[in-house]
């Protein structure tokens, strides 16, 4: 059975959204001080890259990229209001989604995450070419 371009990409973005989850929550719970917050911050963006890849398989790496990192700074900036914040102090999830308080170096956190998720997606579309190539060649023999 074949499975569809569109589908295996969005298997992998499953896979990859969960495995950013359990990633940024470890780095946040067994790390401190500058690494583990920032690593936290630009696994944030990565997952956002994972979800927009699973709402849009065909999505190319920069567009995918230039979305994480622009819902990652709206975000941010909206902690610029006391909105996030209140909403924090009542739920987990709202924590973990809006954060709390503006860091402007959350900003280059973000997107770092951007640019490097946006570099390994076009290499694995690269393999993937590459694969899907020489199995066109190999069957035309």
């Amino acid at each position: 059975m074949r499975v569809s371009s569109a589908l295996r990409t969005r298997l992998l973005a499953v896979l990859a959204a969960v495995a950013t989850v359990v990633a940024g929550l470890s780095v946040r719970a067994l790390t401190d001080g500058w690494f583990g917050k920032y690593a936290g911050d630009a696994l944030y963006t990565v997952l956002v890259y994972a979800l927009i890849v699973l709402v849009w398989p065909r999505v190319s790496p920069v567009r995918a990229a230039a979305g994480a990192l622009a819902f990652s700074w709206v975000i941010e900036f909206a902690q610029l209001t006391s909105i996030p914040a209140a909403l924090s102090e009542v739920s987990v999830a709202a924590r973990l989604v809006l954060g709390s308080t503006f860091g402007a170096a959350d900003l280059v956190a973000y997107a770092v995450g951007a640019v490097l998720t946006a570099a390994a997606h076009t290499l694995l579309r690269r393999i993937r070419s590459a694969e899907e190539g020489r199995g066109q060649r190999g069957s035309a023999a």
